[in-house]
């Protein structure tokens, strides 16, 4: 179904007053509890439910593998900066992959400047990671200061050991402070994994992003999410929602999606989670009933009050 002219510059004008605003005001975004990047200026602005609203977004076409490996039902174009403006989210998380962004990434990260948070990888799809790519991370959030912190995707691997260990972690932490600003170390741990001995990198990390890989795990949602609570109860919570189910090939069903949506308001409004991210770019013009169904869920609930 196409929209109607004026449903799209209504969701845009939305969406340029929310990235406004964040922009006017970065220090006010942050979750409670972390450290502020500076002195606030201004009233506080009351937070709302699309202020925790991320996009997961890599380079276009990431996704798009010649043996169309995942199962899409199309190619897809849309890129990171078009992603966050579709769904209507003010922050996003730039993951590399498949070699891309080139470094120097400073091309990529000039359209994401409108945005209020931005995190920038340090591994990328499958964890890889180099000295060049961490390098590159650190200089890009001296120059943009809506990146507000890095994350860490795929990082574990099956034994339970990382793509860094945990002196390196612990070397790394040293540059998280940039003109002043403490930036965040995020990381990427999947349900699956939650079993394996991770808690020593943990403690390096300061918010942990929860996926669940497979969607038909998704009916053990609230177990899993208990268990990371118990696991590392001083760390920020985020909520992964994945729209494509990548191992079985096929949209996340309608239910599932809606259980994903429905807890996540439901703890961010009791505080037990800094955010949600929404998964990705790479699927987001296929025209999937799960990213449609986002899309109405944001614009219905995002501007309520936290």
């Amino acid at each position: 179904m196409i929209e109607s002219r004026g449903d799209f510059v209504g969701a845009r004008r939305r969406f340029l007053k929310t990235v406004a605003t964040g922009a006017a005001g970065l220090t006010l975004g942050r979750a409670s509890g972390s450290p502020a990047a500076g002195p606030a200026s201004g009233p506080v602005r009351p937070q709302t439910v699309r202020d925790k609203l991320w996009i997961f977004a890599c380079p276009a076409g990431t996704d798009n593998t010649k043996d169309n490996h995942w199962g899409l039902p199309k190619v897809s174009r849309m890129t990171p900066a078009e992603g966050a403006f579709y769904l209507g989210v003010p922050n996003l998380m730039l993951i590399r992959a498949d070699g891309k962004p080139p470094i120097p990434s400073d091309q990529y990260a000039i359209p994401f400047r409108p945005l209020k948070r931005v995190l920038w990888s340090l591994t990328g799809s499958g964890g890889r990671t180099s000295e060049e790519v961490r390098e590159d991370a650190f200089r890009l959030a001296r120059r943009f200061p809506n990146i507000v912190g890095f994350i860490m995707d795929d990082f574990f691997h099956k034994d339970g050991s990382g793509n860094l260990s945990v002196e390196q972690l612990r070397d790394l932490r040293k540059r998280f402070f940039v003109d002043g600003r403490k930036l965040d170390l995020y990381v990427v741990v999947y349900t699956h994994m939650m079993h394996l001995p991770i808690r020593e990198h943990l403690k390096y990390c300061d918010k942990i992003t929860l996926w669940t890989w497979n969607s038909r795990d998704l009916r053990n949602l609230e177990e899993n999410f208990q268990r990371l609570e118990k696991m590392a109860p001083n760390h920020g919570k985020l909520l992964g929602c994945y729209t494509w189910d990548y191992p079985n090939k096929q949209a996340v069903r309608m239910d599932l999606m809606k259980k994903q949506c429905r807890l996540g308001l439901s703890w961010l409004k009791e505080g037990r989670l800094e955010g949600m991210i929404f998964l990705a770019n790479t699927t987001g013009d296929l025209e999937l009933e799960t990213w449609e169904y986002a899309r109405k869920w944001i614009a219905e609930n995002g501007d309520k009050p936290l």
